[in-house]
C-alpha cells in the first residue's frame, strides 16, 4: 500500500477523488495504526508516522469511497492517570462519515480484563465491532437551498424515523423504517396537509445497541447513545451500510426541503455510548480518555457524570470543542440540515462544576458563521446539581419549554391555582424569556414529547405502565400530571371516551393558540398510544410505531389538528413576534392582551389569587399587534376571543361590552361532535370560508353573539371566537372595518401582568 506524508487536516477521512486523507486527534499515543479491512475481513495495518502537534496523519493514494477502517491506539493504560489505550480494540473513527456494522456486546470489547481491571484485556474486538466507511461527498443538490422559516412561523413535529414509517400501508416494505420511506410521497403529504413545517428527527447520529437491552431481547430505540457524531445511523438505510446511507440521508432532506418542511436533529454531544468505566472500548476512550471524557478530580478512574449515562464529554478541551463544532458544521454544510435540538444542553454549558451559559461552547456557536444562523434548540436541563435551566440560554436560542408542558397539564386537570402560570405560559412565557431581551420564538411549547406519556396516553393513565421495559416499572417518571378521565387505560365507556377525546382537542387547541413555538409529537394527532409506557426508549415495535390506519375518532382528531394548524398560520395575531404589552392602547382601544372573567369584566388580582378558579377568557386584538411585516407594512388581523374551563362543570361566559366588537362568531368548540354541526345535526360541511379560504375548523358551533350575550361553555373545554365586525382577509391582506378602543389591564397589576398575563 502507497503511503504519503498527508496533512493534519481535516481530521477524518477525506476522499479528494484520487485518495483519502486520513487524520485521528490523540494526546495519549504512542504509536497509532490505521487499519484497512477488505471485503473478506482481513486486515493491513499502516503506521502513521506523520504527527503535526497531536494529530496523526497519512493519505493513501487509490484508497476510496466503501472502504473500511478503523484505528489501534497503542499508549499507556493507567486508569488512575485517566489513560486506557490498548491496541487490541479496533476503534471508531470520531469523525467517521459512515459506520458499517453495530457492536454485538461481547466481551472482547470491554478495555480491561475481568479479574482485574487495572490491567488491559488482550482479546481483539474486531470481529464484535463497527466499521469506519470512507464515505463520497458527491452529490446532486440540485437548487436546494436553506428555507430559514421564521421561528414565528413554525409548527415543528417531534418524529422518530423507523417509527413514523415502519407501519405504514403505502410504502414499499424495504423503505419502512428508513430515511428513504421519511421522503416517499405518502409520509411528505400527510406532513403537509397536516400543515407542519419542520420536522425534528429524533438521533439519527450513528448509535450503539446496549447489551444489557439486547440480552433482554430489547433495544436501544430512542438513540441518545451516539457514537458517531458525523455519521447517519446505518440502521435507517435502506442502501445498505457501506456509505450509502450517507446519499439516502441526504435524498431524505432534499425531498422535505422540495415540500417546504425543515429538518432539524436531536443531537447528543453531551455523552458518547462508551459509558462508564465498566463500559466498552469502541472509540473515544481507547484514542484518548482523558481528553474526551471528563473525570473525577482526584479519581481519574471514574467519570463525572451529570447525563445519567455514566459518562459527560469534557467541554473545557479545545479537541472536544472542535469535534462538536466541525460535526455541527458538517451536517449543516453538507448534509442541509436546519437546525438542532441538544439534549441535556445544561451539560454542554459546564466547564467546571456548575452550569455557565457564557461558557466556551456557547461562545464558539455565537461567533461562528455557519452554526449561528440555523435553529438552535436546547433541552434546557440535565441530571447534575443546578441543571434545571429552562430561561437562561443564551439570545440566539430556543428551549423546550418543560414549565408549559406542566403548566398546561395541571390547567386542563383542574389543579388549584394554576391560572396565573398558565396565563403566562399561553401568551409567551415572558416571566421566563423577556428578561434577557428575547421574544416568544425562544420557547419551544409542547404538551408531550418522546419522554413520557403520548397526547391520547395523558388523558387515559394516572400512572406509569412501563412493565414491558424489564425493571418492574421504576423507569420513568412517576409523576406526569396526567389524569385518566374517571377509568385507567382502555375502557368502552362512552362517557369516558367522549371526555378523553375533548381533552385532546383541548390539549391540541391550547397548543396552537399559544404564543411561541409549538411542537407536536408524532402520532398523536391521530392518537397513537403506547398502552400507558411513558418511557419507551428500549421498545421497538408496534407499542411504539405509528399506527397509519386509525379508526373514526383518530382521524376525526386529525382533522381537527390539520384545522388548527391552518387556523394558526392564517392569523398572526396568534403567533406574534414579540411579547404582549398589556397597557392601555392609544384613543382608549382595547389592549392587545384583555384578561376576563366569565361575568365579562376584567381579572382584578384578587380573582388572579383564587386558588378555585378554573375559568378565564382573554382577548387577543389583533388591531393592536404593534408589529411590521417583512416590508414594512404593519400587521394587522382578526380579534378573538378564548374561553377557558377547565372546570368539572359548565360555564357561562358573558362577552363583553361593544368596545371590543360588535359580533363574534365561534370558530372553535372542543366540546362539539367533531364531525357534526352541532345546529342541525349534519354532518359538519368542508367547504372553505370565503374570506379566509380555510374550511371551518372540525367542532365548529353555529351562530354569531354579541355584547352582553352568552355563550356556554361546556365543562372542560376551549371556545375561540373570532371577531366578524372587525378586520378581515381580502386578497391575502387586512383591513380595519371599525374597531372601537378602551383601556384594558392585562393582570392584577403590571408586575403581575408580567407574570400571569405574559405582557411586557
Amino acid at each position: 500500500m502507497q503511503k504519503w506524508a498527508g496533512h493534519p487536516f481535516p481530521l477524518g477521512a477525506d476522499h479528494d477523488g484520487s485518495g483519502t486523507n486520513f487524520a485521528l486527534f490523540t494526546e495519549a499515543a504512542e504509536k497509532v495504526e490505521l487499519c484497512l479491512l477488505d471485503d473478506a475481513g482481513r486486515e493491513e495495518r499502516i503506521h502513521l508516522e506523520e504527527v503535526d502537534g497531536v494529530i496523526w496523519h497519512a493519505y493513501l493514494p487509490g484508497v476510496g469511497p466503501g472502504q473500511r477502517y478503523g484505528y489501534r491506539v497503542h499508549g499507556p493504560y493507567d486508569p488512575d492517570r485517566g489513560h486506557r489505550c490498548n491496541p487490541a480494540k479496533l476503534l471508531l473513527d470520531p469523525y467517521a462519515k459512515a459506520v458499517e456494522g453495530q457492536a454485538d456486546g461481547h466481551r472482547s470489547l470491554l478495555g480491561y480484563r475481568a479479574d482485574d481491571p487495572d490491567r488491559p484485556d488482550p482479546a481483539d474486538s474486531r470481529p464484535h465491532t463497527m466499521l469506519s466507511v470512507v464515505a463520497d461527498p458527491a452529490f446532486d443538490w440540485g437548487d436546494d437551498r436553506p428555507i430559514k422559516r421564521p421561528y414565528h412561523e413554525s409548527v415543528m413535529y417531534e418524529a422518530h424515523v423507523r417509527g413514523l414509517t415502519r407501519r405504514h400501508p403505502a410504502l414499499p416494505p424495504e423503505l419502512r423504517g428508513t430515511y428513504a420511506g421519511l421522503a416517499h410521497p405518502a409520509v411528505l403529504e400527510h406532513l403537509t396537509t397536516l400543515g407542519v413545517t419542520a420536522v425534528e428527527l429524533m438521533p439519527v447520529h450513528q448509535f450503539v445497541q446496549d447489551g444489557h437491552l439486547l440480552s433482554r431481547g430489547l433495544t436501544n430505540y430512542w438513540g441518545y447513545n451516539t457514537i458517531g457524531f458525523f455519521a447517519p445511523h446505518n440502521a435507517y438505510s435502506s442502501s445498505g451500510g457501506r456509505g450509502g446511507q450517507v446519499t439516502e440521508f441526504k435524498a431524505m432532506v432534499k425531498a422535505l426541503h422540495a415540500a417546504g418542511i425543515e429538518v432539524i436533529l436531536d443531537v447528543v454531544y453531551n455523552h458518547t455510548a462508551e459509558g462508564s468505566h465498566l463500559g466498552p472500548t469502541l472509540s473515544f476512550r481507547g484514542i484518548d480518555n482523558a481528553s474526551y471524557y471528563r473525570l473525577v478530580d482526584d479519581d481519574a478512574a471514574h467519570y463525572f457524570d451529570t447525563t445519567g449515562t455514566g459518562n459527560s464529554l469534557l467541554m473545557r478541551h479545545p479537541n472536544v470543542l472542535q469535534l462538536i463544532m466541525d460535526s455541527l458544521r458538517y451536517w449543516v454544510t453538507e448534509m442541509h440540515v436546519d437546525g438542532f435540538r441538544f439534549d441535556l444542553a445544561a451539560t454542554l454549558a459546564r466547564q467546571f462544576h456548575e452550569v455557565d451559559r457564557l461558557s466556551a461552547f456557547f461562545d464558539l456557536v455565537q461567533q461562528d458563521p455557519v452554526v449561528s444562523r440555523v435553529k438552535l434548540i436546547a433541552e434546557p436541563w440535565d441530571v447534575g446539581d443546578g441543571g434545571y435551566q429552562v430561561g437562561n440560554f443564551p439570545q440566539l436560542w430556543s428551549e423546550w419549554n418543560g414549565k408549559y408542558r406542566d403548566s398546561v397539564r395541571d390547567f386542563w386537570r383542574a389543579q388549584e391555582g394554576t391560572l396565573p402560570e398558565f396565563a403566562s405560559r399561553l401568551t409567551g412565557s415572558s416571566d421566563l424569556y423577556e428578561g434577557n431581551h428575547r421574544r416568544p420564538r425562544a420557547g419551544v411549547n409542547f404538551v408531550t414529547a418522546h419522554d413520557g406519556f403520548t397526547l391520547r396516553d395523558l388523558v387515559s393513565y394516572n400512572d406509569k405502565h412501563n412493565d414491558a421495559n424489564g425493571e418492574g416499572n421504576q423507569d420513568g417518571e412517576s409523576v406526569n400530571r396526567s389524569w385518566n378521565c374517571g377509568a385507567e387505560g382502555e375502557t368502552g365507556d362512552p362517557d369516558v371516551l367522549a371526555l378523553r377525546a375533548r381533552q385532546q382537542r383541548n390539549f391540541l387547541a391550547t397548543l396552537l393558540i399559544s404564543q411561541g413555538v409549538p411542537m407536536l409529537c408524532h402520532g398523536d394527532e391521530v392518537g397513537r398510544t403506547q398502552r400507558g409506557n411513558n418511557n419507551a426508549y428500549c421498545q421497538d415495535s408496534e407499542l411504539t410505531w405509528v399506527d397509519w390506519e386509525p379508526g373514526a375518532e383518530q382521524r376525526q382528531l386529525l382533522d381537527f389538528t390539520r384545522r388548527l394548524i391552518a387556523l394558526r398560520r392564517a392569523h398572526p395575531v396568534l403567533r406574534r413576534r414579540r411579547f404582549f404589552r398589556g397597557s392601555q392602547a392609544s384613543g382608549g382601544a382595547p389592549a392587545d392582551l384583555t384578561w376576563l372573567r366569565p361575568d365579562g369584566r376584567e381579572m382584578t388580582r384578587q380573582d388572579w389569587s383564587r386558588a378555585d378558579a378554573h375559568a378565564i377568557a382573554v382577548h387577543l386584538n389583533g388591531d393592536a399587534i404593534g408589529e411590521r411585516d417583512t416590508q414594512g407594512r404593519p400587521v394587522r388581523d382578526d380579534s378573538f376571543l378564548v374561553l377557558l374551563n377547565s372546570h368539572w362543570e359548565h360555564v357561562v361566559f358573558t362577552l363583553p361590552g361593544p368596545v371590543f366588537g360588535g359580533r363574534w362568531r365561534v370558530e372553535v368548540d372542543t366540546a362539539a361532535d367533531p364531525a357534526v354541526d352541532p345546529a342541525t345535526g349534519l354532518a359538519l360541511d368542508r367547504a372553505p370560508d370565503p374570506a379566509t379560504g380555510l374550511a371551518p375548523v372540525a367542532g365548529t358551533a353555529a351562530g354569531v353573539h354579541g355584547p352582553g350575550e352568552t355563550v356556554k361553555a361546556e365543562a372542560r373545554s376551549l371556545v375561540l371566537l373570532i371577531r366578524e365586525d372587525g378586520l378581515h382577509r381580502e386578497a391575502g391582506e387586512r383591513r380595519e372595518s371599525g374597531s372601537s378602543r378602551q383601556d384594558a389591564r392585562p393582570g392584577p397589576s403590571q408586575e403581575g401582568g408580567r407574570r400571569a398575563g405574559g405582557t411586557r
